[in-house]
């Protein structure tokens, strides 16, 4: 009995610290896509696609592009509430979005958050992320998974 608890403690250990993982790679990848093209251009002014497809190749945009998709579907999927679900898949758009507020906020004013436009990009991204990290949560108990 004492074995099967410590066996299963090490699982949620392992779950938990691919979960914190995921979502340290999912809000790098937000990161990186926030960052305007103008600014990987001239960066990167060796890479003709700078523009379109920032620091990756361009075989391998197609591959970030699914990975901010499947990323928080999987944290979701991963997550032993609901509660948590919701909180690691939307927390590197969370952190994503503040970074680009504060970087931003020299450049086009104190109220770029509040404009009609952006909170409804902004609030889009984050219902997106909670969406699919509450889809995978969903999936999780359909299926049955401990």
């Amino acid at each position: 009995m004492l074995s099967s608890i410590q066996s299963k403690a090490k699982t949620i250990r392992y779950r938990d610290a691919f979960i914190i993982g995921m979502v340290i790679v999912e809000t790098a990848l937000v990161l990186m896509a926030l960052v305007p093209p103008q600014l990987w251009t001239r960066l990167l002014p060796q890479m003709p696609n700078a523009g379109l497809d920032g620091p990756f190749p361009p075989f391998i945009a197609p591959i970030v592009t699914a990975l901010l998709y499947l990323l928080p579907a999987l944290v979701g999927f991963l997550s032993s509430s609901w509660q948590k679900a919701l909180l690691y898949a939307t927390l590197p758009a969370w952190i994503g979005l503040g970074i680009f507020i504060i970087a931003a906020t020299s450049r086009v004013g104190i109220f770029y958050l509040i404009s009609a436009d952006h909170v409804t990009a902004n609030i889009g991204v984050l219902e997106l992320f909670a969406l699919l990290g509450g889809l995978g949560w969903l999936v999780r108990h359909i299926v049955k998974i401990g």
